[in-house]
């Protein structure tokens, strides 16, 4: 591959068709280019401030989306397609957002209509839209293939719940009838719809034994300039680039799911919940910025999955179980997001209003698996979904943390954050701040919960057991003042009657124990700086 040159676009003519591709577009058979004609229609990309500092993104993942995007500039060359492409470095300085670069586009090629596949996040589809009927052109926005569903399909089935609770079990299994995905005729793959209960195995005192290596993809020319540039224009912004090895092209990303499905997915169904010290990558996929990029398509990667249990070579539980997070968990989370913004980003359920602690930023806390979950990852712009549900999201709910700045957070540091996928998870599912549209319970535990499952207790100073005191884990305090806080409010909850009942347990005097103490918590985990 060619390294990048400078986004130079000798061809000024004026357009029929100008095609919008975004930066978590990169498809070369999106529906956008369905009748793309060379010899008049042309592609816009553009890299954009707006983009990197909405949010405080990380390095990690700013370089991700910039490397992408420039690869596949390059693809698309390669096909002698036109491309006006806008890098972040080319002059105009002043189009800082993607509003900005477009209208420049407009005035410069003149093209006669729009065309752009169904953006995935609100807030840029309104703003390409409004720059769209200002210029007064047509805007054709074309349907997604990078999913099973479309929004008003998932809007359809919510209606013939007829009342009934939205939840991802039903939705799942009516995908996996549709789509003939795991069934056995009119039956389920094995007589049972899923195997979750099977799926939350630890790891035992002996720990994981040898984990298959990470995928690794050495970056290429291309990719080096832009972690050098990354550095360099965005020094302050969290998050490190050595460990930059991210699949970042169409070849690479099929690369990375040829080694998943071969390495890793027969054992990821046990262990998917399991933690370790010092092990980030375990027996997951890493496939989600791919996946969420479109450098891969989610049919290819449950076909891929289903193959290797049809073959023998993955156990059922282990296929289901990450069937379940492709063909049902991101189908029903793109649905909800869809659905219910753009109000959804404001819910609040639980009322939090503790500012989100400045380490979360660095890491700096002695608090044991909350500093390694958040130094891997600004080191790597990953962590698995318990350590981003059961550590840094379940402290943040508990703590009482603006789910609005929990989820500015998992936007910025993530290299597999994009908003669609991302709210739904952080600010339903994580703290539980949709009052419980998305889950049927708050996600809550005590420190016990993330000894058992493999976390770093044993080097922590904080006892998981302890509720009350200078030595008990935060998170054991924090969940019982959770449950106090917020008694009435949950009482309603079938699956949280068991934890509610155990309050009963507590005196008066261990109830004002763990109150004061964990009053000290929140006071320790206001930020006194940074961003």
């Amino acid at each position: 591959m060619t390294p990048f040159t400078p986004g130079s676009n000798p061809d000024h003519r004026s357009v029929r068709t100008l095609v919008i591709v975004l930066g978590d577009q990169l498809d070369l058979d999106a529906a956008a280019f369905d009748g793309f004609d060379p010899r008049q229609d042309s592609v816009w990309m553009a890299e954009v401030a707006e983009e990197s500092t909405h949010v405080w993104s990380s390095k990690q993942r700013i370089a991700m989306f910039l490397a992408a995007m420039r690869h596949f500039a390059q693809a698309l060359r390669a096909k002698g397609w036109g491309l006006h492409y806008t890098r972040l470095d080319d002059p105009p300085v002043g189009c800082g957002t993607l509003t900005e670069a477009l209208k420049l586009a407009l005035r410069t090629l003149s093209p006669s209509r729009l065309v752009m596949t169904a953006s995935g996040d609100w807030r840029v589809w309104k703003a390409l839209s409004a720059v769209a009927a200002e210029a007064g052109l047509a805007l054709d926005v074309r349907r997604d293939r990078h999913f099973y569903t479309t929004v008003k399909e998932f809007a359809a089935h919510q209606r013939s719940l007829q009342g009934k609770a939205l939840r991802l079990e039903t939705f799942y299994r009516v995908l996996r009838r549709r789509h003939n995905i795991l069934m056995d005729g009119d039956a389920p793959e094995g007589g049972q719809w899923n195997y979750d209960k099977a799926n939350r195995q630890t790891f035992g005192r002996a720990g994981p034994g040898m984990v298959p290596e990470r995928s690794r993809f050495e970056p290429d020319e291309t990719t080096c300039q832009v972690l050098q540039w990354v550095q360099e224009k965005f020094a302050d912004h969290p998050g490190d680039l050595a460990s930059f090895a991210w699949p970042v092209t169409r070849q690479d990303a099929l690369q990375a799911l040829a080694d998943f499905i071969e390495h890793r997915l027969p054992v990821f169904g046990p262990y998917q919940d399991a933690m370790w010290p010092g092990e980030p990558w375990l027996y997951h996929s890493q496939l989600s910025a791919a996946l969420n990029l479109k450098l891969l398509n989610p049919r290819e990667v449950v076909a891929a999955a289903e193959a290797a249990y049809r073959s023998g070579k993955v156990p059922l539980a282990s296929a289901e179980g990450f069937i379940r997070q492709i063909l049902g968990w991101r189908e029903y989370v793109r649905g909800i997001y869809w659905t219910q913004m753009p109000s959804y980003l404001e819910r609040n359920a639980m009322g939090a209003s503790v500012e989100l602690p400045a380490w979360y930023w660095t890491g700096d806390t002695d608090f044991e698996c909350l500093r390694q979950t958040i130094q891997q990852t600004l080191q790597h712009g990953y962590a698995h979904h318990i350590q981003r549900l059961m550590v840094t999201g379940l402290f943040a709910l508990l703590l009482g943390v603006k789910p609005k700045a929990v989820h500015e957070w998992y936007l910025a540091v993530y290299v597999d954050a994009v908003e669609w996928v991302e709210l739904p998870n952080t600010l339903g599912m994580s703290q539980y701040a949709d009052g419980g549209l998305m889950a049927s319970k708050p996600y809550i535990a005590t420190g016990k919960y993330i000894e058992r499952m493999g976390g770093p207790c044993a080097s922590c100073q904080y006892d998981p057991a302890a509720f009350e005191g200078e030595t008990a884990c935060p998170f054991t305090t924090l969940y019982w003042d959770f449950l106090m806080r917020h008694q009435a409010q949950l009482a309603h909850e079938p699956r949280l009657e068991f934890q509610l009942q155990r309050l009963d347990v507590l005196d008066s005097a261990q109830r004002e124990g763990i109150q004061r103490r964990a009053a000290v918590i929140r006071g320790e985990g206001r930020p006194t700086g940074g961003k």
